[in-house]
């Protein structure tokens, strides 16, 4: 292990924090429908939890609806109850085999717990991408201290964490901003 992989590590696994954070604030809803927010719900399927989207074709009707069209018809039912369960604030109707899933508008106060949420999902990444320098910088301590890298080297290593860090939480900042925009958009 060397101070360069101690930094390539580091940088691989902010990324990695990135694109959680990427996943979790496509979660959080807007006034438009996108049918991943419907990723996380779970149906019976055959006695085991198993994802909407392997039980059913996901599609927007318009701007503000999701189809959902169950592979099997019996299945509707079960996946609409899903759905409501699923404490997505969405409510879900039947009309033949295919179950539409309007989105209610947004009022000005729910769109502020959306931003509030948001804000929270930021400062855990945040909060992941310097427990990551973190690990970074003990990483160059060990170097050091089992005589495989210089004290110089650690510094210039330290440095480099450093701006790796203040970098991705700018991109933090900047993908939450762009999610606040969105959020309050009416």
């Amino acid at each position: 292990m060397s101070v360069a992989d101690v930094k390539k590590n580091t940088e691989q696994k902010m990324a990695k924090s990135i694109e959680t954070l990427k996943t979790n604030l496509a979660k959080v809803r807007t006034g438009r429908a996108h049918t991943g927010l419907l990723d996380q719900v779970m149906v019976e399927y055959y006695g085991s939890p198993t994802g909407l989207s392997q039980v059913a074709n996901l599609t927007l009707i318009d701007a503000r609806t999701i189809g959902v069209q169950p592979f099997e018809k019996k299945m509707a039912a079960v996946i609409e109850k899903a759905i409501r369960e699923a404490d997505l604030g969405l409510n879900p109707a039947t009309h033949g085999d295919l179950i539409r899933v309007p989105m209610p508008a947004l009022t000005e106060e729910r769109r502020k717990e959306m931003v509030k949420l948001v804000k929270s999902e930021a400062e855990d990444a945040k909060i992941a991408v310097r427990n990551i320098r973190r690990e970074g910088n003990e990483g160059l301590k060990k170097l050091v201290k089992d005589k495989i890298a210089s004290e110089d080297e650690e510094r210039r290593g330290q440095d480099e964490i450093q701006k790796l860090t203040d970098k991705f939480v700018a991109d933090i900042d900047k993908m939450v901003s762009e999610k606040e925009k969105e959020v309050m958009t009416v």
